[in-house]
């Protein structure tokens, strides 16, 4: 029985092995952040590495407000994994909050090459590109003029 279940006296429908990452995700989706976070780094201890806990931990941080941890776990998540959609989406939009545009729009790239085309991912990938657009608009906007020699220089 899960950890959380167990302490509240709740009984799991599979008295087998905890699943702590679905437990996780339960308690998220019920914003107790900190209970899901402890039932991640549960399933994280028993699946070291693990990309999709990685992701959902950086999730819940987010929610937090914990930004720096967040930034952290999508970074770990891209080292298991360098072409995960989820962290280079998560990471992106983290990036684009500090007014790190250059390196958000890397991530977007990415996430658009990696993850674009899987299923239920078309509302994430019309965002990501219109943020992408409008990212490349702005660093067009802000170049310097190139600068062409006057006639009378000479």
């Amino acid at each position: 029985m899960p950890w959380w279940s167990f302490l509240t006296g709740a009984s799991g429908k599979d008295e087998g092995r905890p699943d702590y990452y679905r437990e996780g995700l339960e308690l998220a989706q019920e914003e107790r952040y900190h209970e899901a976070l402890t039932s991640l780094r549960l399933a994280l201890r028993e699946h070291p590495g693990d990309v999709a806990t990685l992701e959902q931990m950086a999730i819940v941080y987010t929610r937090m407000g914990m930004t720096d941890e967040a930034i952290k776990m999508y970074q770990r998540a891209l080292e298991k994994d360098p072409e995960s959609a989820g962290a280079h989406y998560g990471i992106a939009f983290l990036y684009l909050n500090r007014g790190r545009d250059t390196e958000a729009a890397v991530h977007l790239d990415a996430f658009l090459r990696s993850g674009a085309e899987l299923p239920g991912s078309e509302k994430h990938a019309s965002h990501a590109r219109e943020t992408l657009e409008r990212l490349r608009s702005k660093d067009t906007a802000e170049a310097p003029p190139e600068q062409t020699p006057s006639p009378d220089a000479g």
